[in-house]
């Protein structure tokens, strides 16, 4: 299966201060891969290097084969990459439906497209509250309209960050059901969450991170067989 996403010896940083240290993730197209570790450890920082917020000071970035290390976040997007980012980050005053709308697009030129309708029918909640503001959804409702608006887009690549953060048990097995869907569409996703049980299922392959380094690299059979791992790098 061919590489969609490939990071080489990725190095970034705030200021003066160095965060990440040589950082390698690769993700197989139609394949689910987990970002994983405790916080402060780089996860968000590669995401933001990944989406052109924070500039690479060193390494690569290749996305569906071309290099996009120092694009804008603008010129990434447009690639086909789509970010469910953490804190959910929708509009608050612009309606269920607004929101959905104004990310309609067909990055991935999918024969097949998400539309308002399918996302509508892939999250009924949504269907219910759509003149309702942003600011009006719960945290729940919000998350899903996050992911939503992302695949509106028609993403080649999907991007969690958090998804499941400070949200109700029921409410994070509906977004664990979402996913697992996504997946068996072929959907390529990238997912960063503290619940290692959950994404064992789901992900093909688990990056853990340890200070701003690659601490361990596996598959989801690999990691559920070292329990070890999950004491010493992820605090479970």
């Amino acid at each position: 299966m061919s590489a969609l996403l490939e990071i080489s010896d990725l190095h970034a940083g705030y200021g003066s201060a160095e965060v990440l240290f040589g950082i390698d993730l690769a993700l197989a197209q139609g394949n689910v891969a987990a970002l994983l570790g405790r916080n402060g450890m780089g996860k968000t920082t590669t995401i933001k290097c990944l989406t052109g917020l924070l500039p690479v000071r060193g390494g690569s970035i290749r996305f569906a084969g071309k290099e996009i290390a120092g694009l804008t976040p603008e010129a990434i997007a447009r690639q086909g990459l789509a970010v469910v980012p953490e804190g959910r980050q929708i509009f608050p005053n612009l309606s269920v439906r607004e929101n959905l709308t104004a990310f309609a697009g067909n990055r991935a030129g999918s024969q097949d497209p998400w539309t308002f309708d399918k996302v509508i029918a892939f999250l009924p909640r949504l269907g219910q509250r759509l003149s309702n503001m942003g600011n009006q959804l719960s945290g729940g409702e919000q998350q899903m309209l996050a992911i939503g608006r992302a695949l509106m887009t028609n993403p080649h690549l999907l991007i969690l960050d958090e998804a499941t953060e400070g949200l109700a048990p029921l409410i994070r097995e509906e977004i664990w059901r979402c996913l697992a869907t996504l997946k068996s569409a072929g959907q390529s996703i990238l997912v960063i969450d503290k619940y290692v049980e959950k994404l064992l299922p789901l992900a093909d392959g688990h990056t853990i991170l340890e200070r701003g380094r690659v601490a361990w690299t596996g598959s989801s059979a690999l990691l559920s067989q070292d329990r070890e791992v999950w004491t010493r790098y992820l605090g479970v």
